[in-house]
């Protein structure tokens, strides 16, 4: 990736519907070289995709928590996200160094909705215990390039 290819993923990361035209007018190339920098982004891997930024609030999920995961002795990751992955309201989850084995990241409709996602997973899987931390408010916010 060149200097060029940078702009143009930057461009798109704060735009993803920002017309060839428009990328080539910032990176100072025609819309057909644009998008044969961006087909050759996307067939190496480095372009995975192109997304929407959803408010969900407004579609109903409320609440956001970072639950922190506490697995049994033993147990391997692959079944913690099988456990994860039957439940749509975890968005996003890691292992991680430190203290609880992995991070997931919730978003229910309220406490209540996730509370019961909570509950299932501990009773579903490997997970032994967890500790909540719901979101008030987001103080940064940065497109993901």
């Amino acid at each position: 990736m060149d200097a060029l290819d940078a702009q143009i993923v930057a461009l798109l990361v704060e735009d993803a519907r920002r017309p060839y035209g428009d990328i080539g007018k910032h990176v100072s190339l025609s819309a057909p070289a644009v998008k044969r920098r961006v087909d050759r982004l996307r067939a190496a891997g480095a372009l995975r995709g192109f997304t929407a930024v959803v408010d969900h609030a407004s579609l109903g999920s409320s609440t956001e928590a970072l639950v922190e995961l506490f697995f049994a002795p033993g147990t391997l990751l692959d079944e913690v996200a099988r456990t994860l992955d039957r439940h749509p309201e975890v968005v996003e989850a890691w292992s991680v160094t430190g203290e609880p084995d992995a991070i997931a990241r919730v978003r229910t409709r309220d406490n209540a909705d996730l509370e019961r996602v909570i509950m299932e997973i501990q009773r579903e899987g490997p997970v032994e215990r967890t500790r909540s931390q719901v979101v008030l408010s987001q103080l940064v916010g940065r497109p993901q390039a």
